[in-house]
């Protein structure tokens, strides 16, 4: 499988983390069939210095790309503008 690493920022307006409440139970929900597909991997809120948060880091794993973009279309946190900006990377976990 290839590994990805996703990096994702919440938008910076005043309405940024009521939007990310307002999804996030939907997000989790796919977060869990991933993990139960096997393509979850660890993933979590990234926090500022108030411990609100602020984005996203998640490892994931799909057979293809193809697999990966219909990740990204149906991803709450993408559709519903949640995600200002997100980077994903070819990632590899170590085998230790």
């Amino acid at each position: 499988m290839n590994q990805y690493l996703i990096t994702a920022f919440d938008g910076t307006d005043e309405n940024a983390l009521d939007r990310r409440m307002s999804v996030r139970s939907f997000h989790l929900e796919g977060a869990k069939k991933l993990k139960e597909s096997g393509n979850f991997i660890i993933g979590g809120a990234m926090l500022n210095d108030e411990g609100k948060m602020i984005g996203s880091t998640m490892i994931l794993q799909f057979e293809n790309p193809e697999e990966l973009q219909l990740w990204i279309d149906s991803e709450p946190y993408i559709q519903q503008g949640v995600w200002e900006k997100f980077d994903v990377k070819p990632f590899r976990v170590a085998n230790i």
